[in-house]
C-alpha cells in the first residue's frame, strides 16, 4: 500500500484530520467534498401513463444489491386497474423505496423505453450537475447508503409511500466533485465487469463439467483404455449409512472464528461454525443425505450435523465415493410425501458402474473439473473483496482519484 495512504488510514483511525481534509458530523472527508440533501441532487421524474385497457404493458423490477433492472411479463392494461404507473425514461436513478431492505437501486437505460414503473419504484434525474448516477448506485450500496434507504422506507406495501420519498429526499449524503465521482464510478464499474466476466467463465466451466459428468457416468463416453462392461447396482449395495445422532450440534451459538463447520445437506450447506469439541465426525470422505428432500453433499472435512433428518453415507468396498456421489446427482427422483426416503425408497434406486479402476479414472477427471471450478470461485470471491475494499477507500475519500493528463 502507498505509504501516504497508509499514514492517512492510521490518522483517520486515531480520529485525526489529515491535511486537506475536514471533520463534520458525517465524519472526516476531503475538504473539497460537500454535504447535500438527496433532494438537492435529484429531481423526481414521473410521466404518467394513460392506460389503455386493451394494450399490453411491460413492467420493470429492480434486483437487490445494485444488480440492475429486470423485466416482468407484459400485462394487459385492464389488469392494472387504478394502479398508478409511469413511463420509464433513460439515465435516471430508480430505487425500491417501499422494501428498502432489498437494497434495490438501479440506473435506467434506453432499453427500458416503452416500459412502465410503479410508485413502488420512484425515478429521479440528476439535478444541477451535482451527482453521477453510476456513482450514486455504488454510494447506496455502502453502509451509509443502505442506512438511508432503510430509514426512508415506509415499512412495506400499503404504507404512505410519499412520506418515504420525502424522507429520502431530505437525507444527507457526502459527495466528491462530479469529475471525481465519474472517475470513481468508472473504476468500480470496471471491477464489476471483471467480476461479471469471471462469473460467466465459471458458469461455462460448470456447464462443461455437467455435460462431461452426464457422458462419463452413463458410459456414453469412455476414457481411453477402458472396455469392460458395466453393471447396475442399487445404492444400498454401494453405501452403508450412519445415523447422525452422536454428531448433532447442541447449540446454535455459531461464530466464524470457531473451527468446526455445522452442515446441512441442503443448499445452505454450512450453517455456521461451532466451538463444540465432542461428537465431531472425522471419518471422511462421506456423503450427507437429507432424508426428507433427498439432497446430498460430498464432504471431505470434519464436521458436526444440525438435523437428525440426515443420513451419513459411507462407501462400501469396490466403489469410488466420488464416482458414486456424482452418479447420485444424475438420479431423477420426485419427492412425494413428507417422509424419510433413504431406507424406504431411495436406497433401492440404481446406478450403472464400471470396474473400480474406471470409476477411479472417471472420479479423477470430474475432481479435476471441480478443482478448476473451486479456483474460479475463489478468484471471484477475491475480486469481490477487492471491490469492497475499493468502495471503502474511494467512496470515503481515503484514496483520491485524480484526473489523467
Amino acid at each position: 500500500m502507498n505509504p501516504e495512504i497508509k499514514q492517512r488510514i492510521e490518522q483517520l483511525r486515531r480520529g485525526e484530520v489529515p491535511e486537506e481534509y475536514q471533520k463534520s458530523s458525517f465524519g472526516i472527508f476531503p475538504s473539497n467534498w460537500n454535504v447535500y440533501t438527496v433532494g438537492e441532487c435529484l429531481q423526481r421524474v414521473e410521466k404518467p401513463v394513460d392506460v389503455n385497457p386493451n394494450e399490453l404493458y411491460t413492467q420493470i423490477g429492480i434486483r437487490s444489491h445494485g444488480k440492475g433492472i429486470f423485466y416482468k411479463d407484459a400485462v394487459i392494461g385492464s389488469t392494472l386497474g387504478k394502479k398508478a404507473v409511469f413511463w420509464i425514461e433513460p439515465n435516471c436513478f430508480i430505487l425500491n423505496i417501499v422494501f428498502a431492505w432489498e437494497q434495490a437501486v438501479a440506473k435506467t437505460t434506453l432499453a427500458e423505453i416503452g416500459m412502465i414503473g410503479s410508485h413502488r419504484f420512484p425515478m429521479y434525474r440528476p439535478l444541477n450537475n451535482t451527482v453521477d448516477i453510476d456513482y450514486l448506485i455504488f454510494y447506496f450500496l455502502t453502509k451509509r447508503g443502505t442506512d438511508i434507504l432503510e430509514a426512508a422506507s415506509p415499512g412495506g406495501a400499503g404504507r404512505n409511500r410519499t412520506l418515504g420519498q420525502d424522507r429520502f429526499l431530505k437525507s444527507k449524503i457526502v459527495l466528491s466533485p462530479i469529475g471525481e465521482q465519474k472517475r470513481i464510478a468508472a473504476i468500480l464499474t470496471a471491477q464489476d465487469k471483471l467480476i461479471e466476466l469471471k462469473e460467466k467463465r465459471l458458469a461455462e466451466k460448470q456447464r462443461q463439467k455437467k455435460y462431461l459428468a452426464q457422458q462419463l457416468l452413463t458410459g456414453k463416453k469412455r476414457l481411453c483404455g477402458f472396455t469392460k462392461g458395466w453393471k447396475t447396482v442399487e445404492l444400498r449395495d454401494v453405501f452403508n449409512y450412519i445415523q447422525p445422532t452422536p454428531y448433532l450440534v447442541k447449540t446454535t451459538n455459531y461464530d466464524s472464528a470457531y473451527k468446526t463447520p455445522v452442515l446441512t445437506a441442503g443448499k445452505t450447506f454450512v450453517l455456521g461454525y461451532t466451538n463444540e469439541t465432542n461428537g465431531i465426525f472425522t471419518k471422511v470422505p462421506v456423503i450427507i443425505f437429507d432424508d426428507f428432500t433427498t439432497a446430498s453433499k460430498y464432504v471431505d472435512f470434519p464436521f458436526k450435523a444440525k438435523s437428525s433428518a440426515m443420513k451419513i453415507l459411507t462407501i462400501k468396498d469396490g466403489f469410488n465415493i466420488i464416482f458414486a456421489y456424482e452418479a447420485m446427482q444424475l438420479i431423477n427422483f420426485t419427492v412425494g410425501e413428507h417422509e424419510r426416503h433413504w431406507i424406504s425408497k431411495y436406497s433401492y434406486l440404481t446406478i450403472a458402474v464400471p470396474d473400480l479402476d474406471e470409476q477411479n479414472a472417471i472420479a479423477e477427471v470430474l475432481s479435476t473439473a471441480d478443482r478448476e471450478i473451486a479456483l474460479l470461485r475463489q478468484d471471484i470471491e477475491q475480486e469481490k473483496q477487492k471491490k469492497k475494499a475499493l468502495m471503502q477507500l474511494l467512496l470515503t475519500g481515503i484514496v483520491r482519484v485524480t484526473a489523467c493528463h
